[in-house]
């Protein structure tokens, strides 16, 4: 049985680059970074005891949340201990020193979770016999953002793009270029209300006004996607599983139907402007009143915001039976095809569950990614993913931004 390689890597110098420094005379132009010195970079992955990763959105929130990385090494030679002048790490144990996780699997390395370490904690052991163990605590870059204060965004002026103004945001906290992945953005913004807040809160509140998505990928970079992607995706080619043995194979399928998802009724607010409401009275009469509310948007009119309002409660106001979490065993014999897809996808890539049900009767539903999770052990590695429908519908969001939304239908 060939299952995965995992691969530790501990970057001990500052600033948010993964990369090695480019020296001059030295390195690798477009794959190192301009730098005085080289990084400290060291290779723990022989002494890798354990690895537990989570990334992923928060579906009530309709937001992602900071991904989080536990790793647990063998530390016998009390390399983690920051007192230790005889550590090859002395002088070196910081906290927000980087740490990457990757795979390798048939040549080919995924890149699983990049960020930055909170802390090192070092087991004391009973017996002298006992393993050492340090557990490393890292988090990705949403904490940093989360961390950084702004007021003024320099160059935010009025008529940006959604993605314009997240560069700008991404500009005023130094963030490299190199680290980016942002989309151009379909709406355009207020200038920015200049007033203080996080560096997140900024940027959530721009990818709230694209009805777009904020994240973190697994190689560490920001990635900002605006609507046109985040609601044509579930169009793509599914990876398919099925739990009778003709697609990719899985376990602990979690199936629910109820309301916790439901919003017949949305109030949007941009900043200057006034409330925009949307209503479905028939979702109403039938699950009661699920009120969604969000203010100090910076599209630049209501006509724009209570498209928002709209397009929410269009998508929002019925619910149907989903699959919120599927787990695959990578140490299952012959999995070839289970062990690329749980390194291979990640957010908003479609996936197609089935789950046979007694009575000859099957629940399936074609859904879109919104969570990874890896649990690593020396004889155990579980992938889990968390899957959920688009925010807002595709279709409907394009109906109601050009104006086709037969909206007597959708009882506003």
């Amino acid at each position: 049985m060939t299952v995965p390689v995992i691969n530790a890597v501990i970057n001990f110098s500052t600033g948010p680059s993964f990369a090695q420094a480019f020296i001059i005379g030295e390195g690798i132009l477009g794959t190192n970074i301009l730098a005085d010195s080289a990084a400290v970079i060291v290779d723990v992955s022989n002494v890798v005891d354990s690895v537990s990763i989570k990334r992923g959105r928060n579906a009530q929130a309709d937001e992602f949340q900071t991904g989080t990385l536990t790793l647990r090494i063998v530390d016998q030679n009390g390399d983690f201990n920051p007192q230790n002048p005889g550590s090859p790490y002395f002088g070196l144990l910081n906290p927000m020193r980087k740490v990457s996780i990757s795979a390798t699997y048939s040549g080919t390395t995924y890149p699983m979770f990049s960020g930055f370490i909170t802390s090192y904690t070092t087991t004391t052991p009973k017996n002298a016999t006992d393993v050492v163990y340090t557990t490393i605590q890292a988090v990705d870059a949403l904490r940093l953002a989360q961390n950084a204060q702004i007021a003024t965004v320099t160059g935010a002026t009025a008529g940006d793009l959604s993605g314009t103004r997240i560069d700008q945001i991404l500009d005023q906290i130094a963030w490299p270029d190199s680290m980016r992945d942002v989309d151009a953005g379909l709406t355009t913004m207020q200038a920015d209300p200049g007033t203080a807040r996080t560096s997140l809160a900024a940027l959530q509140t721009v990818t709230n006004s694209e009805y777009g998505a904020f994240y973190v990928d697994a190689s560490g970079s920001f990635v900002f996607q605006d609507r046109s992607v985040t609601t044509a995706s579930i169009a793509g080619t599914p990876t398919v599983f099925n739990d009778n043995g003709t697609d990719i194979g899985y376990f602990n399928a979690v199936w629910r139907l109820d309301d916790t998802l439901v919003f017949n009724q949305a109030n949007v607010t941009r900043t200057g402007g006034t409330v925009q409401n949307a209503t479905n009275a028939a979702s109403v009469a039938k699950y009661f009143a699920h009120t969604y509310n969000i203010q100090n948007l910076l599209m630049q009119t209501d006509d724009v915001a209570l498209d928002y309002a709209r397009a929410y409660v269009a998508s929002r106001a019925e619910t149907s039976v989903r699959c919120d979490a599927i787990e695959l065993d990578l140490y299952t014999d012959n999995y070839n095809t289970g062990i690329i897809a749980a390194l291979d996808l990640d957010f908003f890539d479609p996936v197609t569950i089935t789950t046979n049900q007694p009575g000859a009767s099957t629940l399936t539903k074609t859904l879109q990614v919104f969570g990874v999770a890896h649990n690593v052990t020396p004889n155990k590695w579980r992938t889990t993913f968390t899957t959920l429908e688009p925010v807002i519908d595709g279709f409907i969001l394009n109906s109601t931004l050009f104006g086709v939304l037969d909206t007597s239908v959708l009882s506003y």
